[in-house]
């Protein structure tokens, strides 16, 4: 009855909202559950001027019009009504008082739809209002979940149960709850439009694992059997969390590569591989993998995964080491320097790991360095001696390359030791051997008769140059002055060297023995030991076999049948007078020199194996030729 009383007094509350003198205020929308009852509350009003003594009213179901002949709901002149609703509706409020409350009871589904309520002042004042409310019998409550449940955000669910039946109150409680952190239920009663409703709040702290998690709302009525449930599932919304990445792989170059990224994420993740800044592979997924066919060291680096939503950004990396071996070591360009300048080298390379550089000069370690990419070669003040080919060779445990570059030391003339004249008889010969670089201007002087004389006399002076080493041979025939000494000279743009010339004497006739061709033989064999002795002072130590050596040709032997303009041939020599033939003995100012290695009679030449004139002619000797 304090039900009834209390729904009386809402509907003399909204009677101050009616709109005229027919007028009428309802619910549009009241809900029940099936089985229980309702009320549904209901103000009238009609014009004052027509004092009615009494005041009669009528409910119809889904119609308002009496000449359709809805189902009469309720009549309060008669008491007759459709049988649906016999024995099921009464009248809860005072129409004397405009209040036309209505009470349904035993609700079935059949019963849900709208109710008119017309109202009967006597005779022709009569009418239906508008003003109509839609009944719903549900049969579970409502589970109102949060626009989003968010990880890190309190969560807040209800559950909303009718509570429109004055006989009847629900209880409410919440099942599978107990998992959820930090949850917490209340309860609370609540109003909108002329509607009751009571709401249980379930508060709690979602969390990753609640995601897809099942919540029941239960309701019960003492004393009854009725049981309303509903359920729904949490839609938990977190940030992206890798699950599985790869660790940093370390492979050869050349070797494929799988990099796979696994995430969980709600919603679903954009996932992407990133290789520094640069995006490789993206696409909306729970997993991403990025194929690497044929690696080469410029995809060595640091990949990251990236996972993304909008509620958050999570990556992971991992670095990718490809390992190589050596490219071509770079070296600055061939050098050249002055002697006693500084030079520096430098060679570099890209390998990994890190190579173990090493520059040889002729199979000799100059500088080394381990596990470094770059070797610099440092030289204060080169020498002669630094002049050549050198090789910067890289290498680790996945290969070796080397690259050659030459130190080109250009120097002032050094007159080699093998420089000297020997005197035999009536023909002395004069040997200088020069090492110069630029190629130096080779001259004899004879200061006691006032005489120079270069390479550019052709009849008296033959150069030949091997390597840096250039060597000039004077013949002078007749019988030398005691007073005689030759002076070499060697000039080029970095200084002038003048060394006296020994003079040694044959002690035997060994020439006579050979004849003509003997001579030019042992000419050229005197070229090519000067130039040998030269060179395997430069290249003692030597290994044939290494790699890192570029042999010098052999010298080149100048063919006997050489003959310079000028040259007599023998029976012309021996028509000459005999003081012709002493011209070394001739005074200051009128020296007459010939070249006599060409004059060559082979009508004698003797046959010899190439052994025999080897050993023949082992030393330099005096030459004769009659």
């Amino acid at each position: 009855m304090k039900a009834a009383g209390a729904l009386l007094i809402l509907g003399i509350l909204f009677g101050g909202t009616l709109g005229g003198p027919w007028s009428a205020w309802m619910p549009q929308t009241i809900m029940a559950f099936e089985g229980t009852c309702v009320a549904i509350p209901c103000r009238f009003d009609y014009p004052d001027e027509l004092r009615p003594s009494a005041v009669h009213g009528i409910w119809y179901f889904n119609s308002p019009y009496p000449r359709n002949y809805p189902p009469v709901v309720y009549k309060s002149r008669t008491g007759i009504v459709h049988e649906s609703f016999q024995g099921r509706s009464r009248l809860l409020g005072d129409l004397q008082a405009r209040n036309c409350t209505l009470q349904l009871s035993r609700l079935s589904p059949e019963l849900a739809g709208k109710y008119f309520f017309r109202g009967d002042l006597g005779g022709y004042n009569q009418y239906t209002y508008s003003e109509h409310s839609n009944l719903e019998i549900v049969d579970k409550p409502t589970i109102v979940p949060p626009a989003a449940v968010v990880v890190g955000t309190e969560a807040e669910l209800r559950c909303v149960v009718p509570d429109n039946c004055p006989t009847m109150k629900p209880v409410v409680s919440w099942l599978n709850h107990e998992a959820l952190e930090d949850q917490a239920v209340f309860g609370q009663l609540e109003e909108e439009s002329g509607t009751w409703s009571q709401v249980s709040l379930l508060k709690f702290q979602p969390s990753r694992e609640n995601d897809g998690h099942e919540l029941g709302c239960q309701v019960t009525y003492p004393n009854t059997t009725f049981l309303f449930e509903a359920f729904a599932t949490l839609d938990v919304k977190y940030v992206p969390r890798i699950l599985q990445v790869n660790s940093s792989v370390e492979v050869t170059e050349g070797s494929p590569v799988v990099l796979v990224c696994v995430a969980d994420s709600n919603p679903m993740a954009l996932l992407a591989w990133f290789k520094e800044e640069a995006v490789l592979r993206e696409e909306p997924s729970t997993n991403l993998t990025l194929e690497l066919d044929n690696v080469t060291h410029a995809q060595d680096g640091i990949y990251t995964c990236v996972a993304e939503n909008v509620y958050g950004r999570v990556n992971r990396s991992l670095a990718l080491t490809v390992m190589y071996a050596p490219r071509k070591p770079s070296v600055n360009s061939s050098v050249v320097a002055v002697e006693g300048e500084s030079v520096t080298i430098l060679c570099t390379t890209e390998s990994n790991p890190e190579p173990i550089i090493t520059i040889f000069k002729e199979k000799q370690i100059v500088a080394t360095v381990v596990y470094e990419s770059e070797l610099l070669l440092e030289i204060p003040a080169v020498t002669h001696e630094d002049d050549g080919e050198y090789w910067c060779v890289a290498e680790n445990q996945y290969g070796q390359r080397g690259s050659a570059f030459n130190l080109t030391v250009e120097f002032a003339p050094i007159i080699l030791m093998e420089s000297k004249c020997t005197a035999a008889r009536d023909t002395v010969q004069c040997v200088c051997a020069v090492l110069a670089n630029p190629e130096p201007v080779i001259s004899f002087e004879l200061p006691t008769r006032n005489v120079t004389v270069n390479e550019t006399d052709q009849e008296f002076v033959y150069s030949q140059k091997t390597g840096y080493t250039v060597t000039s041979i004077l013949t002078l025939r007749g019988e030398p002055d005691s007073q005689l000494f030759v002076v070499c000279s060697a000039r080029n743009l970095y200084g002038t060297k003048n060394q006296q010339l020994q003079f040694h004497h044959s002690n035997n006739l060994m020439w006579a023995k050979v004849g003509p061709v003997g001579a030019v033989v042992a000419f050229v064999i005197l070229i090519a030991a000067v130039c040998y002795v030269s060179q395997t002072r430069k290249k003692k130590n030597v290994n044939e076999n290494s790699s890192f050596v570029q042999l010098e040709h052999p010298p080149v032997a100048y063919s006997g049948e050489y003959r310079p303009p000028g040259a007599l041939d023998k029976s012309e020599y021996e028509r000459r007078p005999v003081s012709d033939k002493r011209l070394l003995n001739k005074p200051e100012g009128s020296l007459d020199l010939n070249v006599d290695y060409a004059n060559i009679d082979f009508t004698k030449l003797a046959t010899k194996d190439s052994y025999t004139l080897t050993e023949e002619l082992a030393e330099y000797a005096e030459i004769r030729v009659k």
